[in-house]
């Protein structure tokens, strides 16, 4: 059996996890869940996952797991993806983790309410803007200093933060104020092979 991705394109946690698998060669069948539409709430995609959201992705051998960042962790086992010094692979977690706890839900959300509801910025909640901003500033912080996020070369942590990083003028951010944040970006996709 072949790994299947259940992923909305929209989503950059389904692309996380569509990204690592490109880049490790490890095939892959695509399945497109319109998450707008309510398909992550049928029995059937309930049964795959009970949360019912995406992306979630069925092994080769048969179990589902979900979560992007615990995926794109599983599919990488092994890979230059994760570091092998026990320090920098905990660097590359601590950024995965900051990422779904302080980047996607003020990026990834303002986003969304932006691009996808049709909200202006002036209808969003200002603290999520100012935390938003604050996350790209810390992004710039660390990225002015290093060429990935941990080392000099991609990581997990990279595939991980790039996925919303990418996108966020959509909702509003300019990455022009975070030169560093936008060079790194550059060299993410050339590194995955996105545009």
């Amino acid at each position: 059996m072949t790994l299947r991705i259940y992923g909305d394109s929209r989503s950059g946690n389904c692309l996380k996890v569509k990204w690592t698998a490109e880049y490790l060669d490890i095939p892959y069948e695509w399945l497109e869940v319109d998450v707008m539409t309510g398909a992550t709430r049928t029995s059937e995609f309930l049964g795959m996952n009970p949360a019912g959201q995406v992306p979630t992705v069925i092994l080769e051998d048969g179990r589902p797991l979900a979560q992007s960042n615990a995926i794109i962790l599983h599919l990488a086992e092994g890979s230059g993806l994760i570091p092998k010094d026990a320090y920098a692979r905990a660097k590359v977690l601590e950024w995965m983790f900051w990422e779904q706890y302080s980047h996607e839900p003020t990026i990834a959300v303002v986003r969304f309410q932006v691009a996808f509801l049709g909200k202006s910025r002036d209808e969003i909640e200002p603290r999520l803007i100012e935390r938003g901003e604050a996350a790209l500033a810390r992004m710039e912080e660390a990225l002015a200093a290093s060429p990935f996020l941990v080392g000099d070369a991609p990581t997990l942590a990279d595939i991980a933060l790039v996925a919303y990083t990418r996108v966020a003028h959509d909702g509003g951010f300019d990455l022009a104020d975070y030169p560093a944040v936008k060079a790194w970006v550059a060299r993410v996709e050339d590194a995955l092979g996105i545009a």
